[in-house]
Parts: structure tokens; sequence; C-alpha cells
């Protein structure tokens, strides 16, 4: 029977291309470039920039998938390593300032792998 197995190449196909990516998009340069100019303002040394805002907005809508979101996650955590005097309270609300709302909190002892697009 040809039918039967056209219906399962077709179900296979349509699986494929419905499956969520498993690999994020965004790479942690993207990430780190499009949030410098907030450093200055997120370790006290300086007023927020609006193209601080507009990098955290960018991000936002670059990340909409859980790969992605996860991605944004464990690079912003790598960075932040790297910047000494990060003030860990105006990290944790800088998506808030930029008006962008996030569905997770933003710390360094968030675990990335809890990460997700579900709400």
């Amino acid at each position: 029977m040809v039918f039967p197995s056209q219906i399962t190449t077709c179900l296979l196909v349509l699986a494929v291309y419905m499956a969520a990516p498993s690999e994020s998009t965004i790479t942690c340069g993207t990430v780190t470039s499009t949030l410098a100019r907030c450093i200055g303002y997120l370790t006290n040394s300086g007023s927020l920039p609006s193209d601080c805002c507009v990098g955290v907005k960018s991000l936002n809508q670059m990340a909409q998938t859980t790969p992605d979101r996860r991605q944004v996650c464990e690079c912003l955590k790598s960075a932040a390593k790297d910047i000494t005097g990060l003030n860990t309270d105006l990290v944790a609300t800088l998506p808030t300032t930029c008006g962008v709302s996030v569905p997770y909190p933003i710390r360094f002892s968030t675990n990335c792998d809890t990460i997700s697009t579900a709400v």
C-alpha cells in the first residue's frame, strides 16, 4: 500500500519543519557587542545611555527561542565575570528599566538551563 507510506513520509517531513531549533543562532560576540554601551551604567560609572536600552530591546527581539534565550543567559554570565565592579541590582533591573519584560530573573545565580520561551 502506497497510501500509508505517503502519510508517514508527510508526517515526518512536517515534524522536521515544525521542530524548534535545538541550537542557538546568537553568538556571545553578538550579545556583548549589543550590550557594550550598558557597561558604564552597570558599573555605576555613568548614566543610562539611550543606546543601552536600544541594545537591550534588540537582544530581547533576537532571543525568541529557548536555545537563543539560554545562549544569551550563558553569554551574559560569562561576560559578567570579566567586568569589574558590576552593580548586581542594576544588572537585575536593566530589562525593566529599559521597558523590556523578561520572564526569568536576571541574576548571576540563574540556571540558564531552566530558561524557556514558555511564560
